[in-house]
């Protein structure tokens, strides 16, 4: 199980990758339910993550026409390109590493 892949279908996020799409979601401001529709979270996962991130100063949250409206900060944003930049990395590194496997000759292989 890859946690940098971009495998929506797979059974478990790590939280980076939960934190990173909740940063994606928030870009332009949206509410509480829609992060946590989009970001396929329980109220009680959105809680932590939010109360988490706004701690931290990844999110802010801004009261706009009597709703409370939830959009990345300028850190949150920062944080979204290096993780991007990380993923990216590790998915180069581990095509390299599958691309360049070498396999021993035939003749090494053989059982005595």
């Amino acid at each position: 199980m890859n946690p940098w892949g971009s495998n929506p279908s797979r059974k478990r996020r790590d939280k980076l990758f939960i934190i990173s799409e909740i940063l994606e979601i928030a870009k332009g401001g949206v509410l509480k339910t829609q992060i946590m529709y989009r970001a396929n979270l329980s109220f009680t996962q959105l809680n932590d993550y939010l109360g988490f991130m706004l701690e931290i100063h990844l999110l802010e949250k801004i009261r706009q026409n009597g709703k409370d409206i939830y959009r990345s900060t300028d850190k949150g944003l920062d944080f979204l390109e290096r993780y991007h930049r990380i993923a990216e990395l590790l998915r180069n590194e581990n095509d390299n590493i599958r691309n360049n496997v070498k396999i021993p000759p035939p003749h090494l292989l053989k059982r005595n």
